[in-house]
């Protein structure tokens, strides 16, 4: 798996040098910092920024570009034993996905599972996570309708962000507890809403719509702490 930019790459080099295959510079580094990734066990290549552009596709990569072992998703009833998990019903922005990645880490939530899409290109999310997909337990399972019957059945209580839900401050909340954030654009569908053991929502202070998806996930995943 190919990812690039400077800090999901240096969480690699601190956390895991173990699974970095090959690095990539586009950039001069001071000699210190050179000498001491080249001390690291995995190769280190120097490439013209142009070669940079053209393995990325022209995406930003700020002078550092790896191979890095292929992230392993993980089905999602391994998490049947956990005690905090998010369920992810439709989202697809990826830059709302590894934003909510890198919360759900800093958060304390055991795993996530993504609903409603086939697939994920996990090398994007691995980014806009700024690496800390690579230490989030992650499932794909298309139908969140079975999802959130077998985390029911397993003993998970759901809540879920919806407008018109109980205010979050107010909502006394297990201890094994699953949060389930909509899409982007159409929230939670009345489907999903009808499944849940309760809604929540977060109490505007000001007349407004709503708070962006990354936003008001990490706020909510505070208060279930």
């Amino acid at each position: 798996m190919l990812i690039y930019a400077k800090q999901p790459i240096y969480y690699y080099i601190n956390k895991y040098p173990n699974k970095i295959k090959k690095l990539y510079l586009a950039k001069e580094l001071e000699k210190k910092e050179y000498s001491r990734l080249m001390k690291m066990g995995f190769e280190v290549k120097r490439i013209p920024n142009e070669a940079a552009q053209k393995m990325c596709k022209n995406a930003s990569h700020q002078g550092f570009l790896a191979e890095v072992d292929d992230y392993q998703l993980q089905p999602y009833d391994f998490f049947l034993d956990k005690k905090f998990v998010l369920v992810l019903s439709g989202l697809t922005d990826i830059g709302n996905i590894g934003a909510i990645v890198r919360s759900a880490y800093a958060l304390g939530v055991n795993a996530i599972i993504a609903c409603g899409v086939k697939s994920l290109p996990l090398e994007h999310i691995m980014r806009t996570s700024t690496g800390a997909l690579v230490d989030m337990p992650f499932a794909i399972e298309n139908n969140v309708h079975d999802v959130l019957n077998e985390l029911k059945m397993s003993g998970f209580t759901s809540y879920g962000a919806d407008m018109s839900g109980m205010d979050i401050r107010e909502t006394r909340i297990d201890k094994k507890k699953v949060l389930v954030l909509g899409s982007e654009g159409e929230g939670l569908s009345s489907r999903v809403v009808s499944k849940l053991d309760c809604a929540v929502s977060i109490k505007m202070s000001h007349d407004f719509d709503s708070l962006n998806v990354s936003v008001a996930a990490a706020i909510l995943m505070d208060r279930m702490r």
